[in-house]
């Protein structure tokens, strides 16, 4: 077993601290990853908070991780020492069930094997990216292109694949128009993405406050949802919604935006239900749909698009005694627009 620097979250009300944790013995499959960066992700609060259910503490939290192949395995053959590299938000999952054999191992019917916080293989409880180093089953890391600046690469493998697999699956392009609800971390990936895929691309934010950064990032108009006309003059006008937002919204003013056969999807996850009034739906043949991160495959496609068209999050880096600060400023949205460790810090 490999012991190593991490910063870990004692309970849900405590502030995480430095702490070591141990890396499962490198099997025959396995990649040895040096972490050089790690992003923050809402979902990461969410989690050591208690918000989303029980949580095996201490627990070390992020699933937003690149860094450097340091050894690997007798039968790896995806990965090399020396490549960059990078894990999300999932490390196995069943491998047999029709999810999975069709790529869409996020949805694995017997749950995925997620980065921190689930059951891994051998029996442990899986620590994630807040570390210095990881071992991780070859099929489940991602190579990450050399024109992405590595440091902003990290947000990529959650921000990134959670806002381009609903934009790829719904078919954002030329003669769509797509709202973005959120101008955070992830809905500012949500825009660089859908403009570069072609899309008419409007903000739907709670202020004016970041309005020049969306038009910017590609987005050809920006409104302010706390101003109750926004809703009027932009009713029945788009094909897709996608909403980014990890708090309560009126759902159902948002879907009387929606276009004939219009489709509101949520990447955001309040810890709150969201109360659908069906009669929003019937107008226009709405529909409402989640969706989660993309699999493997259609990760490595997203860091492929991201390097092919110039896409990289806009992030703030941090060492890792600043985490604790860090929360505090996600909740106030007080970040543009991801938060990002340096991992050195924490050697």
């Amino acid at each position: 077993m490999l012991t190593v620097n991490a910063i870990a979250a004692p309970s849900a009300t405590d502030p995480l601290v430095r702490t070591t944790i141990e890396r499962r013995d490198l099997g025959p499959r396995d990649v040895l990853i040096e972490i050089r960066y790690a992003g923050i992700c809402h979902s990461d609060i969410h989690t050591v908070r208690g918000e989303w259910g029980p949580v095996p503490y201490p627990l070390t939290v992020g699933h937003e991780i690149v860094g450097r192949v340091t050894e690997v395995g007798s039968g790896v053959t995806r990965h090399a020492v020396g490549d960059r590299v990078g894990v999300g938000c999932m490390v196995n999952s069943c491998r047999k069930c029709a999810n999975c054999l069709a790529g869409q191992e996020q949805y694995c019917a017997e749950g995925n094997v997620g980065t921190y916080g689930s059951v891994d293989r051998d029996g442990t409880v899986t620590q994630g990216g807040y570390s210095t180093h990881v071992v991780v089953d070859e099929d489940f890391v991602l190579r990450v292109p050399e024109n992405i600046p590595y440091e902003a690469a990290a947000p990529l493998l959650c921000a990134g694949i959670t806002t381009y697999s609903p934009l790829a699956h719904w078919n954002a392009g030329p003669g769509k128009k797509v709202a973005v609800v959120g101008m955070g971390g992830l809905g500012h990936m949500a825009v660089k993405i859908a403009v570069a895929m072609g899309a008419e691309v409007t903000v739907l934010s709670q202020t004016l406050s970041k309005k020049d950064d969306g038009l910017a990032f590609g987005a050809k108009d920006y409104y302010a949802t706390s101003d109750p006309a926004t809703f009027e003059t932009l009713a029945n006008r788009f094909d897709l919604i996608v909403n980014t937002v990890s708090a309560p919204i009126d759902i159902n003013a948002y879907f009387r935006l929606l276009a004939l056969d219009g489709t509101l999807i949520s990447v955001g996850a309040p810890p709150e239900p969201l109360p659908v009034q069906v009669f929003a739906l019937f107008g226009n043949r709405r529909s409402f749909a989640g969706s989660m991160i993309g699999g493997i495959a259609e990760t490595q496609e997203m860091l492929d698009f991201c390097a092919e068209h110039g896409i990289a999050p806009e992030i703030e880096l941090i060492d890792a005694d600043a985490v604790n600060a860090a929360y505090e400023r996600v909740l106030k949205s007080d970040v543009r627009y991801r938060f990002v460790i340096d991992v050195d810090s924490l050697r």
